[in-house]
C-alpha cells in the first residue's frame, strides 16, 4: 500500500510550494514522500484515527511543514484556507457516504486544484466478501463503488476532467503471510466485532492465498464550488 501511495504522489503535478491535503495519512509514510516533493510547501496530514496521527507525529516531530489534523472525511473538514491539491491512498472505501465525501473535499480545495486518489473499487476483495456473506457476516464495513457512480458524484461536487477507472491488482501474499495480512489489513473491522477467530474462518475457505484487489483510481480537477463554500 505504501508503494502504491508513493507512486500516486509521484504522478501529481506539483511545483514544490503548494499546500497539499493527505486525506487518510495513516502513520505518515506517504506523507513523507509528499514532503520530499514539497520543499517549499506544506502538508496537512489528516486521519480519522488518533492512534495513526500519534504515530505520524512521532515520525515528523516538530517538522513545521506538516500539520496533523484529526477529522472525519464524512463530515465538513475544519480547514480555513483552501488547499492546492488532495491525495488519498486506501482510505475512501472506509467512508460511508461518498456524496458527502466528495462535497467535503471540494469545499476545502481551491478551484483548479486536483484530487488524486486510489481506494477499493467495485469487485474489490470479492472472494472474501463472498466467504463473509456465506458465513452470515455483514460486508458493509466497506464501500467499493463503480466508475459511473463515482463520476456522477464527482461532477455533483464540482469536479471535471475526471479520469476514473478500475484497476485489478491481485496480490499473492503467500500461505505464511495470509492470516497476518487478513488480520492487520483486511478484516480489522470484522475482528473488532466478531473476534480474531474470523481470520481462520476466512483463511481456511480461500482456495489460494490471493487477495483479489480492485482499485478505484481517480484523477480529477475542481472547476467550481458551491456558493456556500466560499
Amino acid at each position: 500500500m505504501t508503494q502504491r501511495g508513493i507512486e500516486l504522489v509521484d504522478r501529481v503535478e506539483l511545483s514544490g510550494d503548494e499546500t497539499v491535503l493527505d486525506a487518510g495519512c495513516g502513520t505518515g509514510q506517504v506523507t513523507a514522500r509528499l514532503l520530499e516533493r514539497l520543499p517549499d510547501g506544506h502538508v496537512i496530514a489528516l486521519d480519522g484515527s488518533q492512534a495513526m496521527l500519534d504515530s505520524a507525529g512521532e515520525r515528523f516531530g516538530d517538522e513545521p511543514r506538516v500539520t496533523l489534523l484529526h477529522a472525519d472525511l464524512g463530515r465538513p473538514l475544519p480547514l480555513d484556507t483552501p488547499v492546492d491539491a488532495i491525495v488519498s491512498t486506501s482510505t475512501f472505501h472506509w467512508v460511508d457516504d461518498h456524496d458527502a465525501l466528495f462535497a467535503n473535499l471540494a469545499a476545502v480545495l481551491r478551484p483548479g486544484g486536483t484530487l488524486t486518489s486510489e481506494s477499493g473499487g467495485e469487485g474489490n476483495l470479492a472472494t472474501i466478501q463472498a466467504i463473509l456473506a456465506e458465513r452470515g457476516y455483514e460486508t458493509n464495513a466497506w464501500r467499493f463503488p463503480g466508475v459511473d457512480a463515482t463520476r456522477s458524484r464527482l461532477a455533483a461536487a464540482g469536479f471535471a476532467d475526471s479520469d476514473v477507472r478500475l484497476v485489478p491488482r491481485p496480490a499473492d501474499v503467500g500461505e505464511e503471510q495470509l492470516r497476518e495480512h487478513l488480520r492487520t489489513v483486511v478484516l480489522g473491522a470484522h475482528i473488532a466485532e466478531h473476534g480474531d477467530e474470523i481470520v481462520e474462518e476466512v483463511a481456511s475457505r480461500m482456495a489460494e492465498p490471493v487477495l483479489d484487489y480492485v482499485r478505484l483510481v481517480i484523477d480529477a480537477r475542481l472547476v467550481s464550488r458551491s456558493p456556500g463554500d466560499d
